[in-house]
């Protein structure tokens, strides 16, 4: 009985390590990026939330649908500055650096944080201000800002444990719309930039059929199948003692 009982813990320690997907890195899920601001720059907030110059820690809490949660951390991540809701937006080019951009502001006055892109990607973070900030900026930069109600938009300065709590899915579930100079409300995508026709494209069999094989399940199955043969050779040999 005792060999049985280690044949089986043997079998079940083996599939499970076969089941760990490896090579995951917090920092490409999360997209992890330590920011250097060499001046301040605002965030978005109630009011205008400004950052000092320093060194910040960008984080994605959520990302798994159209509406993407980026917090803003101190260096050493002691400290949370804000919780943003931001939208997805594409850029053609990628580059192999962090990249942000900003609203242009008048001379002498902190720059307002627009997009964050992490290195090597397309998609990027293109941040919500609350709508009364979303309209000043708009007539500063004289380009529509993406908005949302204040009342949802004030900072999420205590620590949140995941994305289903109920501060970060009233974020989510805010509505979106994008401002103009005037207050005028237009379609998100007057700011938010969609990706180009073939990227989206759905996948035809013939093309799927040209792609390069770059994973298989063959060699699971071959393993599994390896694996169950052991066990019953080694069940066989026990039964065989027992007998």
């Amino acid at each position: 009985m005792n060999q049985f009982k280690l044949v089986v813990i043997i079998l079940c320690l083996t599939l499970v390590v076969v089941a760990i997907p490896s090579g995951a890195k917090a920092d490409t899920w999360n997209k992890k990026t330590n920011v250097t601001f060499s001046q301040p720059v605002e965030i978005p907030g109630v009011g205008a939330q400004i950052l000092p110059a320093g060194t910040y820690v960008f984080k994605l809490l959520d990302s798994l649908s159209n509406r993407h949660i980026v917090q803003i951390f101190n260096q050493d991540q002691t400290h949370l500055f804000a919780t943003i809701l931001a939208i997805p937006n594409y850029r053609l080019q990628a580059t192999d650096k962090t990249v942000m951009t900003f609203r242009e502001r008048a001379a002498g006055t902190p720059e307002a944080i627009r997009a964050w892109f992490y290195p090597g990607a397309n998609w990027g973070q293109e941040f919500v201000y609350p709508k009364k900030r979303a309209i000043e900026l708009a007539k500063l930069t004289h380009e529509p800002v993406l908005a949302m109600p204040a009342e949802l938009a004030s900072n999420i300065t205590t620590p949140v444990k995941a994305a289903d709590d109920p501060p970060v899915v009233a974020l989510k579930q805010a509505p979106v719309t994008a401002v103009k100079p005037t207050g005028e409300e237009v379609a998100i995508a007057e700011v938010v930039e969609p990706p180009p026709v073939q990227t989206a494209a759905v996948m035809t069999p013939e093309r799927t059929k040209r792609m390069p094989k770059t994973a298989s399940f063959l060699p699971l199955l071959q393993l599994m199948g390896l694996l169950s043969l052991s066990a019953g050779v080694a069940l066989s040999a026990i039964r065989k003692r027992s007998a």
